[in-house]
């Protein structure tokens, strides 16, 4: 992903990459799991070796100015601006493109196995960002990785996560390559203005309010159900991160414990409720289905990881690159990031943009001074009509309100 920041003449100017890169040696006492390399214990398990081996960084200059770059074409953006993701060991890369208007885009990538997007957005940018501007880090990361993820004795299995959150190694119809020039990415803007008259739609019970995300997510359903042409009968689910952070209660874990905690909930729904159903109850769906990720779902995963055993043969099931999802849809939120927080001494970022997505089906919410970018990779052919019709909201706002 990239963190953009202009150089707007009211600001100082941004700092210089020594300062940058010193302030990063200095941040990573604080995050060592960033500088290690992955590797494997005498159980064959995956763990990360905490050597200090360091992260990589590369350093590049643009002789153009950055705001005509933006919104970039982030498959072509990638090549030039971010790290080579294949064939590096090195668990955090981070590369500083530097503008001739004096703007600089931060380029970053993170191996999933370190650290959820909480932990980089929320904890180790806001971190390094204080450091950069003389300040001391204001919250330390908690990395008691043992005291969130001790399974409980005896284990007690409570779901069952072997066909939740992982199937079994066999070839997936769902998921066959896909001619990736078949696909194409779409970003639409919803306005503040856009969100609120949706909100005051689908809020219309005062005992149940829901928030921007699950109201955007209720509308995104919708409309990209319609141009799908699916079955009335065929069902569609969504695959979308739940942060554990807020779930786990025994211990408590704070918000700045720094890892990976994330688990998915997987709203299910038929193609003719998507269609004909209002967006409340769509709302409703989703947001239940996030609140069935609780304590109890937590913790009887963590139990399941010590049940697992090198023979069974199971295989996560995240996307791979050059699948299709259709008709499902994997959805990922970065609106309660806080972004603004960010700050190297020349303001918060002027624009975040996430990584190429390079399967159908893909959806990212992402912050946008008040507005929200979603970003939405489509069959080709679907993309037309979805921006045609992507804010109709089908009549459902009573026009006095509008």
């Amino acid at each position: 992903m990239f963190l953009c920041f202009d150089k707007l003449s009211h600001l100082p100017p941004i700092p210089s990459n020594e300062v940058f890169k010193d302030a990063l040696s200095k941040v990573l006492g604080h995050y060592p799991h960033l500088a290690g390399r992955l590797a494997t214990d005498n159980l064959r398990r995956t763990c990360i070796v905490l050597n200090n081996a360091g992260v990589r960084i590369i350093e590049t200059y643009f002789p153009t100015v950055l705001a005509e770059q933006l919104p970039f074409d982030t498959s072509e953006a990638s090549s030039q601006l971010l790290p080579p993701a294949k064939g590096v060991e090195e668990l955090c890369q981070i590369q500083l493109n530097r503008y001739a208007c004096g703007g600089l885009v931060l380029g970053f990538t993170v191996h999933h196995r370190v650290a959820d997007g909480q932990s980089i957005f929320g904890s180790f940018f806001v971190s390094w960002s204080r450091l950069v501007r003389g300040f001391d880090i204001d919250l330390l990361p908690y990395h008691d990785r043992f005291a969130v993820s001790q399974p409980r004795n005896p284990p007690r299995v409570q779901f069952d996560h072997g066909s939740i959150e992982f199937k079994k190694t066999t070839i997936n119809l769902d998921t066959t390559p896909v001619i990736s020039s078949s696909l194409e990415t779409v970003i639409i803007n919803y306005s503040v203005e856009f969100i609120n008259k949706l909100k005051f739609m689908v809020n219309n019970n005062p005992n149940q309010r829901y928030s921007t995300f699950v109201c955007l997510l209720s509308h995104v359903r919708k409309k990209v159900t319609q141009v799908r042409g699916l079955g009335l009968e065929e069902s569609s689910q969504v695959r979308m991160a739940v942060d554990g952070r807020t779930r786990i209660s025994e211990p408590a874990v704070p918000m700045e414990y720094f890892g990976n905690l994330v688990l998915w909930a997987y709203p299910k729904l038929k193609v003719k409720e998507l269609l004909n159903e209002t967006h409340a109850y769509i709302a409703k769906v989703i947001s239940d289905e996030v609140t069935h990720a609780n304590h109890r779902y937590f913790k009887s995963f963590i139990d399941f990881g010590a049940t697992v055993y090198e023979d069974d043969e199971l295989q996560e099931t995240t996307s791979e690159p050059g699948s299709t999802l259709c008709p499902n849809l994997q959805v990922t939120s970065w609106l309660g990031f806080p972004v603004h927080d960010i700050d190297f001494g020349s303001g918060s970022p002027c624009a975040l943009v996430p990584p190429v997505t390079p399967f159908e089906g893909m959806v990212i919410f992402v912050p946008a001074d008040g507005s929200v970018d979603v970003k939405l990779t489509l069959f080709a052919k679907y993309v037309p009509l979805f921006k045609k019709t992507a804010h109709s909201i089908n009549g459902e706002l009573p026009c006095s309100s509008l």
